[in-house]
C-alpha cells in the first residue's frame, strides 16, 4: 500500500536508473532537428485550427502572471506538494504592490475568462499557455516548462454528466488522429511499423475498473498494462477515492468535478466527470498522457470537494466566491499538452527534442549515450 500512497502524489518516474531503462538503446529519431520544427508546426496549427472548428473555441491571450490573492492558480494536487514561483512586485516604492505568482495552469483563469469575453453556452476558447511546474522531477517527459492547448467551453447544467464529456473527448480525439495524418502526409517516413499509428477510436474506462483488473499495481503501472493492451483510453472518474482507498491520482479539488455520481454501463455507481487521455507509447514503451480534462465544479460540488480535502478556507478567495455565487459559466475545459503530444505525432523519445528548456546534466549525459539529441 505504501508503493501506492507514493504514487499518487506528482507525476514523473521519479528515478535515473528506471530513465536509463526506459529510454531506448537503439533509438534514430526518423526526423533531422529542423524537420523536426516544421513538422511540430504544421501539427501546431492543425490541431489548433481544428479544435476551435470542432468546439467552437477563439483564440484568446492567457496570463503568465497572477495575482497570489485571485486564487486562479492552478495547485495541480490536492495535498500542496507542487507549489508555484512566488515574487513579490514592490511597485510605487512598496506603497501599491502586489504579490504575483507564476501560473502552474490556466485551468481557473479559463472559467473566468469566459465571462471576461463575454462568451455564451457553446461557445469557449482556447490559450497558448506556458507554465513553470518547479517541483517535478525531470524525466524523458516531465519539464519545469509545460506548454498546453489550454481550452474552456461554456455549457449548460443539462450537460453536466458522463455523456457529454464522452462526446467531448470524442471530438478532442479525432483532431490528435487528424493531427497524427496530416503530419505524416508531409513527411511520410514517420509512418514506420516499429512505431504503430495511434488507434482510430479510444476506449473509454473508469478508475475503479482499470483497479479492479490490476488490483495489486500502483497506478502508473496500472495505466501502463491498460494502454499497452488498448492502445489508447480515456480514464474517467479521477480524484474520487477508489475500492483500495486510494484515489487514481491526486486531483485538486475546485476546477475538475470528481464527486458527482454516475452509473457504469452494468449499473454499478461510480464518481467522477473528469479524465485523462493516455496513449501506449511505442519508443519508450510505457504510458505517455496526452492531455487532461474535465466537467468544472459548480457550487454544491466545489463545497462537498473542498470539504473532503479540508480546504474550506479556499471558499474566501474571489474564485471560488464567483463559483458559489453562480457569478461565472459552467464549464468544462482541459488543457493537451503540446510538446507531449508533438513526441507522439513525430515518434520522439524524449519531451527535449520538442521542446527548448533546461535539463540536468545526468539527463542531458544519458541521452547523448543513447543517441537522443534534446535542443540545447
Amino acid at each position: 500500500m505504501n508503493v501506492k500512497k507514493a504514487d499518487l502524489a506528482g507525476p514523473g518516474i521519479g528515478d535515473y536508473a528506471e530513465i536509463e531503462r526506459i529510454l531506448p538503446d537503439d533509438y534514430v529519431s526518423l526526423l533531422s532537428p529542423k524537420e523536426t520544427q516544421l513538422a511540430l508546426y504544421a501539427a501546431k496549427d492543425y490541431i489548433e485550427e481544428n479544435l476551435c472548428r470542432k468546439l467552437n473555441l477563439m483564440r484568446v491571450t492567457v496570463p503568465l502572471i497572477v495575482d497570489e490573492e485571485s486564487g486562479v492558480n492552478d495547485y495541480l494536487d490536492r495535498d500542496g506538494s507542487r507549489t508555484p514561483i512566488q515574487f513579490h512586485i514592490s511597485n510605487d516604492h512598496d506603497k501599491n504592490p502586489i504579490d504575483a505568482q507564476v501560473v502552474q495552469a490556466a485551468t481557473k483563469w479559463k472559467r473566468v475568462a469566459l465571462k471576461q469575453f463575454g462568451l455564451k453556452t457553446g461557445e469557449g476558447l482556447i490559450t497558448d499557455m506556458r507554465a513553470i511546474r518547479k517541483d517535478y522531477f525531470l524525466d524523458h517527459d516531465h519539464s519545469v516548462y509545460v506548454d498546453q492547448w489550454d481550452w474552456e467551453l461554456a455549457i449548460s447544467k443539462d450537460q453536466r454528466n458522463l455523456q457529454f464529456l464522452k462526446q467531448i473527448v470524442e471530438k478532442i480525439w479525432k483532431v490528435l488522429k487528424g493531427a497524427e495524418n496530416h503530419v505524416q502526409s508531409l513527411y511520410p517516413n514517420l509512418k514506420i511499423d516499429n512505431y504503430p499509428d495511434l488507434p482510430e477510436e479510444l476506449t473509454f474506462l473508469h478508475a475503479e475498473d482499470i483497479l479492479a483488473r490490476y488490483p495489486h499495481m500502483p497506478r502508473k503501472q496500472r495505466e501502463t498494462a491498460i494502454v499497452k493492451e488498448h492502445k489508447a483510453v480515456f480514464i474517467y472518474g479521477i480524484g474520487w477515492t477508489l475500492e483500495d482507498g486510494f484515489p487514481h491520482e491526486m486531483r485538486a479539488a475546485d476546477y475538475d468535478d470528481w464527486v458527482t455520481e454516475t452509473v457504469s454501463q452494468d449499473g454499478r455507481p461510480m464518481h467522477g466527470l473528469n479524465g485523462d487521455i493516455l496513449i501506449w507509447n511505442p519508443v519508450t514503451r510505457r504510458r505517455h498522457e496526452l492531455t487532461s480534462m474535465g466537467i468544472r465544479v459548480n457550487a454544491e460540488t466545489l463545497k462537498r470537494q473542498l470539504e473532503i480535502t479540508n480546504q474550506m478556507d479556499f471558499l474566501n478567495m474571489p474564485y471560488h466566491q464567483a463559483v458559489l455565487n453562480h457569478d461565472i459559466p459552467l464549464s468544462i475545459g482541459g488543457g493537451i499538452g503540446q510538446s507531449r503530444t508533438f513526441m507522439s505525432l513525430l515518434k520522439k523519445a524524449h519531451l527535449g527534442e520538442v521542446s527548448a528548456t533546461v535539463w540536468p546534466k545526468i539527463l542531458k549525459d544519458m541521452c547523448a549515450r543513447k543517441n537522443i539529441h534534446v535542443i540545447e
